[in-house]
């Protein structure tokens, strides 16, 4: 379904709003109080959002779930703990249903897929900036949409930073999640000889690339490479960049194991952009991979899916690397 059934009419956006808040009288939300195991994360009745000046109010069917939300949840990784308490979440799809002030009526009614700021997502609705929603296009699957919302964005981002030549040999790490399994179909559109290094999940990697399982002893030694994309870091990623040939490119977008990869004293290039994207630069990349996805030249690998109630247990998963491809929650 593409449009709610109903309209602004005479009412004022903020009586609509109110409308639909007193139907729905409270919201379910996943919130955390405290940092700690996938444990803190309790389903609750909570108030429901207003969106203010510049917002709009989505009613949310699909949340995405990150690797860092993971460990953000446990108080770790390389960035400040968030106040508490609140709601986890930062990638969302569904319809927008209210919006506030200065925001385009015309908008109630969108399917989009959107950012919220970084907290929200886990919610069965979410305020976003209006600026941030990107329309979800005809023939591609909300579900679809969410899962390519952060991960999509990321690897056609990698994807065009990495330039890669047609013949080239592309080594991609953790290539059986969400961010890996698109880098994999990316490479091999751009006519690239792709290798899918994981833990698992072998047939998800087979049907781009060659295979290679990176918790054997001395693996990448029968890699040799030209362009490493490395979301893991630490030990793994380590190692894989031994692989590369001199003057080979290493592209390093993540560190699940806790650390970054040492590349000190290596021949080769280490890709870095001058600057963090803008947030228009970002709306454009999630919009180039929704464009892919509906060509059909893209496509998540969408592993598992849970209830909203059930975000401890996604992030259990997740944590203890039973996970293949892009997890949702299902509001």
């Amino acid at each position: 379904m593409r449009h709610i059934p109903f309209r602004i009419g005479p009412r004022s956006r903020h009586d609509l709003a109110g409308l639909m808040l007193r139907r729905v009288g409270g919201m379910r939300a996943i919130v955390m109080e405290e940092f700690g195991g996938p444990e803190v994360l309790r389903a609750r009745t909570v108030e429901d959002p207003v969106p203010g000046q510049g917002q709009v109010l989505v009613r949310v069917e699909f949340a995405s779930i990150t690797f860092v939300e993971t460990q953000v949840r446990a108080g770790k990784g390389p960035f400040a703990p968030p106040s508490l308490p609140r709601i986890p979440g930062n990638g969302v799809g569904g319809t927008i249903v209210a919006v506030g002030e200065g925001v385009d009526e015309g908008l109630v009614g969108t399917v989009v897929v959107t950012t919220t700021g970084g907290t929200g997502g886990y919610a069965s609705l979410a305020r976003a900036s209006a600026a941030d929603v990107v329309p979800v296009p005809e023939g591609v699957a909300l579900r679809d949409a969410v899962a390519l919302l952060a991960d999509g964005r990321t690897a056609v981002m990698l994807h065009e930073q990495a330039k890669i030549q047609p013949g080239e040999r592309v080594l991609v790490l953790a290539a059986g999640g969400g961010v890996g399994g698109l880098l994999l179909q990316l490479a091999a559109a751009a006519g690239a000889e792709v290798v899918g290094a994981a833990r698992g999940k072998r047939e998800l990697v087979e049907r781009f690339g060659s295979y290679v399982d990176y918790s054997e002893q001395g693996w990448a030694r029968s890699v040799e490479a030209d362009v490493v994309f490395d979301g893991v870091g630490g030990a793994v990623g380590t190692e894989a960049m031994t692989a590369l040939r001199p003057g080979g490119r290493a592209s390093m977008y993540g560190m699940a194991s806790g650390s970054w990869s040492e590349v000190d004293g290596l021949p080769i290039t280490v890709l870095e952009r001058p600057g963090p994207p803008s947030p228009e630069e970002l709306r454009g990349l999630v919009a180039t991979a929704l464009e892919l996805a509906a060509q059909g030249r893209l496509r998540p690998t969408i592993g598992q899916t849970y209830p909203l109630e059930e975000a401890a247990s996604a992030h259990r998963a997740i944590e203890a690397r039973q996970t293949t491809g892009k997890t949702l929650l299902v509001i």
